[in-house]
């Protein structure tokens, strides 16, 4: 028996996993810093019965226990190891974003014009955020059981691609999925999500904001999809909200507790802001004569950033899409109906660099050393290259909106945490074994493991198989480990797979194979999965 006492205060006794011998049990080391998964109120968690789904509850969240290999550097402003530091210049990734409110519609079929798969240069990362995804009782239940129906289109359109669900957060009818190219996976590490509720004062998430954050090749980045108060009178209130959710949205993170902490920050989705003033001929004759400028200094989004000085902070590209709301369904016409709703830009999506702060006098000299001519400052360069909309699609009464960003930036490091690699030949014919090598000082958990997926696998939970990492002595860096995984768990079909090592406290996969082959199994013939080949004729 294990007795356990959280940062809370909880105490657990607890039976070591698979039943291993309590001396065998991997051993916890206190730690000032020490980090929980920082699933608290209006956080998520998963449910049980795999690897990412194990957890123990207590009054503040989830805590695991954990391990430490060596002792860390735990000052401040350290939120995680910076790893083998690059010396060249900076490397550009590209970002797509899409806010769609989808009106309770399912998925259309074709969701490649949404996605502009075959963009030149080619996507490094997509963040769709989506509001008003049909969320009645007994969907939303369903949906908490598996995933749901934007989602799975979403992937299956997008792992063929090589692209793999980071994570995703949902509250309600507000959804935000954050997917990378598979090159970058070991690169995206300490994720986490929250919510926050601003339907009927704050009690009912139909209105609010769910976001997620994360580090990228070591700098901080936080996406937030909103959907504030409706109607043409509510613009103060869309501001409040808009405010409250910056201020009150918090992580558990040293740096970065909350928001606008993070160097850059995406916020967007359905914020309802209207045009004032005009009346409805006007608004139409102003759109289908193409001089939207006309309507630009009555939008009440940018009027409002006239006043507010925290909207100051953000930028946000040229309106020179028509407005995308409210349209007939399956159509290209504005609201028909006896409400005729005027025409509105609700949908948008803004961008927040972290200011600079002023150094104190005393720190002027060391300030100027420690920027780096601004590099280390101000490492990531944002430029928006298209903001539009795409009209094509007619399932909702709004039009999604596109942005995609350019993101300069001088990775922090280039090496991933774990270096894995498959040893020998596998088939399902006889046991196989993986080496892998922690590469970098990191806080590991007793349940961190090594998955095997499949080539074009959709996220880190769609594992063919798994093995829990060596449970006994505590690995060095740089130390070679093999674990052993059962034949009966190796796919009897052939095929390109690929190994990643999940680490539970960064909840990402931080370190990955090379693919590789595993053989057809010869118990694939004898079960009748393939045919018997004889002469070179199917038996």
């Amino acid at each position: 028996m294990l007795r356990f006492k959280s940062r809370a205060g909880c105490v657990w006794d607890l039976e070591p996993r698979r039943g291993t011998a309590e001396s065998e049990v991997r051993g916890t080391k206190e730690r000032r810093n020490s980090q929980t998964t920082g699933l608290a109120a209006g956080k998520q968690v998963q449910s049980p019965n795999s690897p990412l789904e194990i957890f123990i509850i207590c009054a503040q969240g989830v805590c695991s226990f954990f391990r430490t290999p060596q002792e860390k550097h735990t000052d401040t402003g350290k939120e995680m190891s910076t790893g083998r530091l690059r010396s060249g210049g900076r490397d550009k990734c590209r970002l797509h974003m899409v806010t769609w409110n989808v009106a309770t519609a399912e998925p259309p079929e074709d969701v490649t014009s949404l996605l502009q798969l075959d963009v030149q240069p080619p996507t490094d990362l997509y963040v769709i955020g989506l509001q008003e995804v049909n969320s009645t009782p007994v969907r939303f239940i369903a949906d908490l059981l598996v995933e749901d129906s934007w989602s799975h289109v979403l992937m299956d359109t997008l792992a063929p691609r090589g692209f793999i669900k980071v994570t995703s957060v949902r509250m309600q009818g507000l959804l935000l999925l954050v997917f990378a190219k598979q090159v970058h996976l070991p690169y995206i590490r300490d994720i986490q999500t929250t919510y926050t509720r601003t339907g009927i004062f704050g009690y009912w998430g139909n209105k609010g904001g769910v976001s997620v954050r994360f580090s990228f090749y070591g700098h901080m980045v936080c996406f937030l999809n909103c959907h504030l108060a409706a109607h043409m009178n509510y613009a103060l209130e869309r501001v409040d909200e808009f405010e409250h959710i910056l201020e009150t949205q918090d992580f558990d993170m040293d740096d970065t507790p909350h928001v606008l902490d993070h160097k850059v920050v995406f916020c967007f989705g359905d914020l309802n802001f209207r045009i004032a003033d005009h009346g409805l001929h006007f608004l139409r004759s102003s759109i289908n004569s193409g001089r939207l400028n006309l309507l630009w200094s009555k939008d009440q989004l940018i009027m409002m950033k006239k006043k507010e000085a925290f909207l100051q902070e953000f930028e946000e590209g040229p309106l020179n899409f028509k407005p995308t709301y409210k349209f007939d369904r399956n159509s290209n016409t504005y609201d028909t109906s006896g409400k005729k709703r005027k025409p509105a830009w609700t949908d948008r999506i803004l961008w927040r660099i972290k200011p600079k702060t002023p150094p104190m006098e005393d720190d002027d000299e060391k300030a100027s050393t420690l920027t780096d001519d601004g590099q280390d400052e101000y490492p990531i360069v944002v430029s928006q290259d298209k903001y539009t909309s795409e009209m094509s699609y007619g399932v909702s009464d709004h039009k999604p909106v596109i942005a995609t960003f350019s993101l300069e930036l001088r990775k922090c490091f280039d090496t991933p945490m774990v270096h894995i690699s498959p040893e020998g030949v596998w088939s399902a014919d006889q046991d196989a074994a993986l080496n892998y090598t922690i590469q970098e000082d990191f806080m590991s958990s007793t349940w961190d493991w090594i998955g095997l997926y499949k080539v074009g696998f959709k996220s880190a939970s769609d594992y063919e198989t798994f093995v829990w990492v060596r449970e006994n002595d505590l690995p060095e860096t740089n130390e070679d480990i093999q674990i052993s995984v059962d034949k009966d768990e190796i796919p009897l079909l052939g095929g390109q797979y690929v190994l990643g090592y999940y680490s539970t406290n960064m909840q990402s996969i931080i370190g990955l194979s090379a693919n590789f082959q595993i053989l057809e199994s010869k118990r694939a013939v004898m079960e009748g999965l393939v045919p018997e080949i004889i002469n070179g004729l199917n038996k």
